[in-house]
C-alpha cells in the first residue's frame, strides 16, 4: 500500500528520543509522521527518576504526556507499525512497514533504542527495571542503605562497586563463578567492607519482581534487596545497520555531534547511540536531532 504523500521526516521510534524529534519538528512547521510498535525496553519498570518535573512518573506516563503535547501539532501524524526496510537515499527514502505500507521521506530519524539479552538466571527477567536495575542515577536513591549486589567480574565489578558504595555500604559483588579482580582491586574493595563472593546464581527469589534473596547452586542464599547488572544488549532494530550505518565497537549507531549517522539524510537519538540511558538523555538528543535535521532541510532548500 503506497502513501503518495512524501514527508519531511519518519521517525521510527516514538518513545522519548522520537516524541522529543517530533515536538521539535513539529514546532518548526514540518510534515512528519512518527511510526512506533510500542515496545519500550523500559516498560516493567514501575518509576521512572532523574527527570525535572516528572521525577518518580511512570515510564508509561511520561511517553503519554509526550505524545499529547506532540500531538497538538498538526504537522504531525501517527502510525502504530513496525519498519521493516528502508531503501533509497537523502532526500528520497522509501520506507517499508509490517502492515505493508510504502512511505517516502526526504530524512530518517532513528529512536529505536536497544534489547537487553537476559542471562538465563531464572528471575532475572521478571526482576529488570525493578529490583535488578542498571543505573544507580535512575534507582540507586529507592535502594539507599539497603542490602545491595553487583552482578559483575573484573574491572566492570571493580568500578561499578565504587560507584555503587555512595549509595549504600551495605554492598556485595557477586562474580557469579571465579572472580577475575586483581589482588589490588580485592584490597580496596575489603578496605571498605564489600564482600566478594564467587558462587555461581540457580535463581533470584523475588515477588513480582522485587528480591527478597539470590539461591546459589551449592543451596546456599543470600539476601538482597537490589542487585545491579549490564547484560549485554543489541539493537532493537537491525534497519538501520542494513543500510549501512556504522555501528560502533560498543555496538551502538555512530554519530557525530549533531545526530548524524554515517548515511546521508540518516539521523539517530536516544539509547541506540549513547551508554547514557535515561530519559532526560534521550529527551535532549532526540531534540537536538530535529533541530539540526530541519537546519539541514532548509540549508538544502536553498541550493
Amino acid at each position: 500500500m503506497i502513501n503518495n504523500q512524501k514527508y519531511d521526516v519518519i521517525i521510527v521510534g516514538g518513545s522519548y528520543a522520537g516524541l522529543s524529534a517530533a515536538l521539535a519538528l513539529g514546532r518548526a512547521i514540518r510534515k512528519v509522521l512518527v511510526i512506533d510498535s510500542g515496545r519500550p525496553c523500559n516498560q516493567q519498570t514501575p518509576h521512572s527518576h532523574n527527570f525535572l518535573t516528572r521525577d518518580g512518573h511512570t515510564p508509561a506516563e511520561i511517553s503519554a504526556l509526550g505524545k499529547s503535547e506532540v500531538m497538538k501539532y498538526p504537522t504531525i501524524e501517527f502510525l502504530a507499525d513496525h519498519v521493516n526496510a528502508v531503501s533509497g537515499e537523502n532526500n528520497d527514502f522509501e520506507v517499508f512497514t509490517a502492515m505493508g505500507q510504502i512511505l517516502k521521506t526526504r530524512k530518517l530519524i532513528f529512536s529505536t533504542g536497544v534489547k537487553d539479552l537476559m542471562p538465563e538466571i531464572p528471575g532475572f527477567a521478571d526482576c529488570w527495571g525493578i529490583s535488578v536495575i542498571h543505573c544507580p542515577y535512575c534507582h540507586g536513591y529507592e535502594y539507599k542503605d539497603q542490602i545491595t549486589g553487583v552482578l559483575a567480574n573484573g574491572d566492570t565489578a571493580f568500578e561499578m562497586a565504587l560507584m555503587i558504595y555512595n549509595w549504600t555500604k551495605q554492598l556485595f559483588v557477586f562474580t557469579n563463578g571465579k572472580s577475575e579482580l586483581t589482588d589490588e582491586q580485592i584490597q580496596k574493595l575489603s578496605a571498605r567492607n564489600i564482600s566478594i563472593i564467587e558462587k555461581s546464581f540457580q535463581t533470584l527469589i523475588h515477588t513480582e519482581g522485587y528480591l527478597s534473596s539470590i539461591r546459589f547452586t551449592d543451596g546456599s542464599s543470600h539476601f538482597l534487596n537490589a542487585l545491579y547488572a549490564r547484560p549485554p544488549f543489541e539493537q532493537h532494530c537491525e534497519v538501520p545497520k542494513e543500510i549501512g550505518c556504522e555501528i560502533n565497537a560498543a555496538g551502538y549507531i555512530q554519530i557525530d555531534d549533531l545526530q548524524k549517522t554515517s548515511i546521508p539524510g540518516v539521523f539517530a537519538a536516544g539509547d541506540n547511540t549513547s551508554r547514557f540511558r535515561s530519559v532526560s538523555a534521550a529527551v535532549a538528543a532526540g531534540g537536538k536531532a530535529g533541530a539540526f535535521i530541519n537546519h539541514e532541510l532548509v540549508a538544502e532548500d536553498q541550493d
